[in-house]
């Protein structure tokens, strides 16, 4: 993403979208944002093509979009500011700092499109599907809360596929080929041009049940031999390759 030299006035124009101090309204949500049924929440929202569609077609939901490069950021911010949205704020924060903006069970479903799949074993606890994540979110959900995962990578996929059932979610919806029929759903803007280069795009729902592992549950177990090799080209060398598996 190129560094925008007009970034500063451009947020400006769109200053009533983003919540600046999110970490105020933990707890409270709801009622500084009455009338809405659901608070979704979506991961790294990038351009904002899915926010702005999905905000759209669900008025009825307040859709926060968390992102943290704000060269992107303002682009998404912008396209929801000339369809004039009401229900879509953006937050300029990591997915790490989530405990701290939301208390238990205020948002009932979580988007993630198309994330980094840090391939190397050293650096998969980053993936927004590792165990530490998936606790996070189980603390943020209430039972029957749900996260839509869609990513181009398959190994990242299949690994995340297991990880959801090892740390207790329900998996449903699993497809490793979404448009297979055509288009499906509301696309990123990454995902429609792999769509017309003929990518296979694979998605899942998973949802927080009673018994879902949450941060309560205790340390997180170590990660080994987390390496992604795929088609895609996402893969490690012989040396870090050794070396993770050597951890």
């Amino acid at each position: 993403m190129r560094k925008k030299p007009n970034l500063i006035p451009r947020m400006e124009r769109c200053a009533h979208l983003l919540i600046a101090e999110p970490e105020k309204l933990r707890s409270r949500w709801h009622e500084s944002f009455p009338g809405f049924s659901e608070i979704r929440l979506e991961l790294g929202c990038g351009k904002g093509r899915f926010t702005v569609e999905q905000a759209a077609s669900e008025p009825e939901t307040l859709l926060l979009a968390l992102e943290k490069v704000p060269d992107a950021m303002v682009v998404a911010m912008e396209r929801a500011a000339e369809r004039d949205l009401k229900n879509v704020r953006f937050m300029d924060r990591d997915a790490g700092l989530l405990g701290e903006i939301f208390a238990p069970g205020e948002v009932s479903r979580l988007y993630i499109n198309f994330c980094d799949p840090w391939p190397k074993s050293r650096d998969a606890k980053l993936r927004l599907t590792a165990p530490g994540f998936l606790r996070q979110y189980a603390d943020l959900l209430a039972p029957g809360g749900e996260i839509h995962f869609k990513t181009d990578n398959a190994a990242l996929f299949e690994w995340s596929l297991a990880g959801f059932a090892e740390e207790g979610w329900e998996t449903r919806n699993v497809t490793r080929d979404l448009h297979a029929g055509g288009p499906s759903g509301v696309m990123t803007d990454y995902e429609a041009k792999f769509y017309d280069r003929g990518v296979k795009i694979c998605r899942l729902e998973a949802v927080r049940l009673e018994t879902t592992k949450s941060t309560a549950a205790g340390p997180v177990p170590r990660l080994r031999n987390a390496s992604l090799t795929d088609a895609r080209g996402y893969a490690e060398s012989a040396e870090a390759a050794s070396e993770g598996s050597a951890t």
